[in-house]
């Protein structure tokens, strides 16, 4: 069956719902791991990531890979990763929930006054384009795009990276696990928006408190599965640099 995605409308099979599938495998990029994350984790249903055309580095096999993996299901031969998530609270109705990363982004002219507190103590306060807001695995996105720092999968944290700013001094900030991120923000005339996971979520931006929340969603893994960290180096989203790599090439005789 085919279980509704957030902005997908193509139907390429008999619609169902999330709760009644033993698992739900995404075919496709990052993006709709995502999604199918989003659907599973309210039900308890892990996901396999079928990587496909894509960068795919949540996944957990190529599309080569597919009746192999399913035949590793069916037996119990899989591991559950458990990934972290963020709550979002704000003064707009229901909670939001974030796998990768949550981020409010200037819509337009005029900049986007953020003020930063964990636990009720200011750490900053800055005026720029906004801020993202990641999990571990979400860092390794349009936090580390930003110039935010790479965390370990396993780290039990989040982080908060200023997108850019106008002057001043505001790092990354690392937020322990069990802290609370509190966000002000004053728009300028253009706006902002929200966006969660990728997808837009609205442009009634008020004050937000974001915490972690262990266990959120679950996915597919091998024990013969590749590292995620040397996932992102086969993708070429961690990159040696030029010097390390010409003596590389010396060493096995390229020209």
């Amino acid at each position: 069956i085919q279980i509704p995605v957030a902005g997908q409308d193509r139907r390429v099979s008999t619609a169902g719902r999330p709760q009644d599938c033993d698992l739900i495998v995404a075919i496709g990029g990052d993006g709709t791991m995502l999604a199918a994350l989003r659907s599973g984790a309210p039900h308890g249903r892990p996901v396999l990531g079928v990587a496909s055309g894509s960068i795919g580095a949540l996944a957990a096999i190529t599309v080569t890979h597919v009746d192999a993996a399913l035949h590793r299901v069916t037996r119990g031969a899989w591991r559950p990763r458990r990934l972290p998530g963020l709550v979002v609270k704000h003064d707009h109705g229901t909670e939001l929930f974030a796998l990768n990363d949550i981020s409010v982004v200037r819509a337009g002219q005029g900049q986007v006054r953020t003020s930063v507190s964990v636990d009720g103590t200011l750490f900053g306060r800055f005026a720029g384009d906004g801020c993202v807001v990641s999990t571990p695995i979400g860092s390794s996105a349009y936090s580390l795009s930003a110039g935010g720092p790479l965390l370990a999968p396993d780290v039990r944290g989040f982080v908060l990276t200023p997108l850019p700013t106008h002057g001043g001094f505001c790092p990354p900030l690392v937020v322990a696990h069990d802290a609370q991120l509190q966000l002000e923000f004053e728009l300028g005339h253009g706006g902002a928006r929200a966006e969660v996971d990728g997808q837009v979520w609205g442009n009634d931006i008020g004050p937000m408190t974001i915490s972690r929340v262990d266990a959120m969603a679950t996915t597919v893994t091998f024990d013969d599965q590749e590292p995620f960290i040397t996932g992102l180096r086969e993708r070429r989203i961690i990159l040696d640099s030029p010097r390390i790599t010409v003596d590389d090439g010396r060493r096995a005789g390229e020209p």
